[in-house]
């Protein structure tokens, strides 16, 4: 699926994010943004890395107010590739959005990538 132009605004936080990103992912209510299908490629993420490695993700991020939908950054591996998500949940049309992916450093990131510096 790919995300239209409009976005509608929708600030309701689910009770338990991370099980309602899973859930999307799973039955695939899934959007990506323009932005990350641009940067996926350069940064040699793959959909199916972001898509079955569901089961490892893990919140470092939350971010109840952003522009248009909460949205939490996720920490997931796939094999042994770890990279950042950065989803938004619509909970009113039950989907989420990927609005980034990007493989943490070091230089900004604590050992194990779950911690900013």
């Amino acid at each position: 699926m790919s995300l239209g132009d409009e976005i509608s605004l929708n600030g309701k936080i689910p009770d338990e994010p991370l099980q309602f990103i899973r859930r999307c992912v799973i039955h695939k209510k899934v959007f990506w943004t323009y932005h990350v299908n641009m940067r996926l490629k350069g940064r040699f993420i793959s959909r199916d890395a972001i898509l079955n490695s569901h089961d490892s993700y893990e919140i470092i991020g939350e971010y109840p107010k952003d522009k248009y939908c909460p949205s939490y950054l996720i920490r997931s591996e796939y094999f042994d590739d770890i990279f950042h998500i950065l989803f938004a949940l619509d909970v009113s049309a039950d989907n989420i959005r990927v609005v980034t992916a990007y493989r943490p450093t070091l230089g900004q990131w604590e050992e194990g990538f779950r911690i900013r510096r």
